[in-house]
């Protein structure tokens, strides 16, 4: 099994197990407004580069990040810092996080939040609104494309955004077959955990206008950043290298930068 596999199997035994200690039609009955309206896809949207700010514990790839990390400090940092978004881990077995880490970023900050875990169920979905995440993702490499169409339309009924990823031409297929309108594209191969930066640049001239598009993995400094503005990327989602800065509100400002770019999903003539 490729370590993408065994994830997937792990987060389908915990929604099992969750669903047994509280059935769905309890769960549902726990759904309720978010409250204030946090529209996570109009957040990547804005001119220049968006970021989206992860908060996660450890990773398979990398062990411990930031031991000791408290949710409740790191995100209104973020906030500060000029991230237009949040991405919280909720994974529990290889990246140390949970669903209290929603309530508890969702009560820190006002930008929308993303449940990031490898959504396999239905329930989790349900589970991502009740805790209250604006957006999920569903990863075109973990699901058949039946589950993937499912799941995505029952994020829609939830009201949440979604935020369909992809790594290799065929998801991208698969994904624009589905008609998701935010595209994740990630230079990590789930499958072993290796990372090419080069995966975003090859990709996205394949992406249609109108799409969002968003980059994942591998990014830490701003000459980076400005290369996914200048190709049409429209957010970038970054984690380690933030968890890891030792002043992340400062991290996050020196990231961002102040310049904008008109977006368009093909490479400049050279």
């Amino acid at each position: 099994m490729s370590r993408l596999d065994e994830l997937v199997e792990a987060a389908r035994r915990t929604a099992r197990r969750r669903e047994h200690e509280v059935s769905l039609e309890e769960l549902r009955a726990q759904l309720t407004a978010r409250g204030d309206d946090r529209p996570f896809k109009e957040a990547l949207v804005r001119p220049g580069l968006s970021l989206i700010a992860e908060f996660k514990r450890r990773s398979p790839s990398a062990g411990e990040i930031r031991p000791g990390a408290e949710i409740g400090d790191l995100v209104p940092a973020y906030e500060r810092g000029g991230a237009a978004a949040l991405s919280i881990l909720t994974e529990d077995g290889g990246f140390g996080g949970s669903l209290d880490d929603l309530r508890t970023a969702r009560a820190a900050s006002d930008l929308p939040l993303l449940r990031k875990d490898f959504v396999v169920d239905s329930y989790q979905l349900v589970e991502a609104a009740v805790h209250g995440a604006d957006a999920v993702l569903l990863i075109v490499a973990a699901l058949d494309e039946n589950e993937l169409a499912s799941l995505y339309d029952e994020a829609q009924s939830l009201d949440l955004d979604t935020v369909v990823e992809v790594h290799s031409e065929d998801d991208l297929e698969t994904a624009l077959e589905l008609g998701a309108d935010v595209l994740g594209i990630n230079n990590r191969d789930l499958r072993d955990f290796r990372v090419d930066v080069a995966t975003t640049t090859r990709l996205i001239t394949d992406v249609p206008a109108g799409k969002t598009v968003v980059a994942e993995s591998g990014y830490s400094t701003r000459e980076q950043l400005e290369e996914l503005e200048r190709i049409g990327v429209d957010a970038v989602l970054i984690g380690e290298a933030l968890m890891r800065a030792e002043d992340p509100e400062q991290a996050v400002r020196d990231l961002t930068g102040d310049e904008h770019a008109t977006r368009e999903h093909d490479l400049p003539s050279q």
